[in-house]
């Protein structure tokens, strides 16, 4: 029986080798890729590339449909090195925040697919895909010159853009206005936004509306407004002290959690920001109003019931307060079972350091490269009014006041303040 045992224990021993030696060889495989490609250019990056992919096929998945416009463009700039180069490519967008199931159940496959993603929800990526380890993060050497980082140095995620969510108001009656972040809470007023379990970054949104910074530009903007309309917030502004305190927050926390208390119990949820916009831009959705992706105002039909000429972004008009919307990023990763590691970078570092590669997202308005570079190639091509007069980054940072999205805060208040919100959103 002893032997037995013995027997049975070396095998496990073995097994236990063969499974997780494996497994660390080849995470220890793409690490050191990543470490060595971090210290090359594009142009070596592709030369990489073209050697690692030649006839073989090029597994992505992202949140962004435009990844697989980027990705064409990718093969075509691989091509114009080596005419003889031949690389079959797929982009693939899994529906309903269900992304993370995708590339964890990748990863577990014996043979792996999936070499590189685009991804956004900075507090879930933390959580499901870096502490895990099923991603691991590059920095392109030419964007980390661009934003004069040393890459040994850079704990951060890299985003590929920010992206901006704003308020847009039905305006076919003029009398109508919307001048200040508090009056979509008002009594009376029910906005649209995309429902959470859809798109979490809605929550982070709402999660980031509690720290320091923004909860000062609420209480800011709360005392803009007439006597008459902070007399009717002001008792859920009170209720919400104790709240406040409970949860951890600063004495400017009980604004945002007011906000928050009353955005989400008058919002109408919805599962896409199109079908708002075709609400939205209706001549008979008189005072109507969402926040939702300002690059789909590109999208707007014209005909004799609807108008791009009837909506109008609420942070352009002269006066507003408060902020004008939220902003998030899609970040950039490669696998850590990725079958293709030099090309992930290769593709990485086009979309980054190349105004060519980030065209797919920045040749509309509503989305803006991480690297600055890039982006006033950018904001000379696109960003300007024959492009829906989008002012571009630095205006709605610091004119439009955007909220911005911060992956570390929104992991911390997870189980505080986003806890608090997810009951909220149960209860109404």
């Amino acid at each position: 029986m002893k032997k037995l045992l013995m027997f049975q224990l070396i095998l496990l021993m073995c097994f236990s080798f063969v499974l997780f030696g494996c497994s660390n060889k080849k995470n220890s495989e793409v690490n050191k890729i990543i470490e060595e490609a971090q210290k090359m250019t594009l142009e070596e990056l592709a030369s990489k590339a073209i050697e690692e992919a030649n006839g073989k096929n090029f597994l992505c998945v992202g949140s962004s449909s435009r990844g697989k416009t980027a990705l064409q463009m990718f093969v075509d700039y691989l091509k114009s090195l080596n005419s003889s180069f031949d690389m079959t490519y797929e982009w693939n967008q899994p529906k309903n925040n269900k992304i993370f199931d995708v590339l964890t159940v990748d990863y577990n496959k014996r043979n792996s697919e999936i070499s590189m993603t685009l991804i956004q929800d900075g507090n879930q990526i933390e959580s499901k895909m870096v502490d895990t380890g099923i991603l691991k993060r590059f920095i392109p050497k030419e964007w980390a010159e661009a934003n004069e980082i040393d890459i040994k140095k850079y704990d951060g995620l890299l985003p590929l853009e920010t992206i901006n969510k704003v308020f847009i108001y039905n305006s076919v009656d003029e009398g109508i206005v919307f001048n200040n972040c508090w009056d979509y809470v008002l009594d009376g007023k029910r906005g649209q936004f995309m429902d959470f379990s859809y798109e979490t970054v809605g929550k982070n949104f709402l999660c980031m509306l509690t720290h320091p910074k923004y909860a000062l530009e609420l209480k800011e903007a709360f005392y803009k407004l007439s006597a008459a309309k902070q007399t009717a917030l002001q008792p859920t502004i009170d209720a919400m002290e104790s709240e406040a305190k409970l949860l951890g927050l600063d004495q400017n926390g009980k604004y945002a959690l007011a906000w928050i208390k009353r955005w989400v119990g008058s919002v109408t949820l919805t599962t896409n920001d199109g079908p708002i916009l075709a609400d939205l831009v209706k001549n008979t959705s008189i005072g109507q109003f969402g926040l939702l992706v300002y690059s789909k105002l590109r999208s707007v039909v014209e005909t004799e019931t609807s108008s791009r000429n009837n909506v109008q972004v609420a942070a352009y008009k002269d006066g507003y307060q408060g902020f004008g919307g939220y902003g998030y990023s899609h970040y950039l990763f490669v696998t850590d079972s990725a079958p293709l590691p030099w090309t992930a970078c290769a593709f990485i570092a086009y979309i980054t350091c190349t105004a060519d590669g980030f065209s797919s997202w920045g040749d509309d308005m509503g989305s803006y490269s991480s690297n600055p570079i890039v982006e006033r190639e950018v904001d000379e091509r696109y960003h300007d009014e024959s492009h829906y007069g989008d002012r571009g980054l630095d205006w709605w940072v610091n004119e439009g006041k955007l909220v911005l999205e911060d992956p570390e805060y929104c992991k911390k208040v997870q189980g505080t303040v986003g806890s608090w919100i997810e009951l909220l959103d149960k209860a109404a």
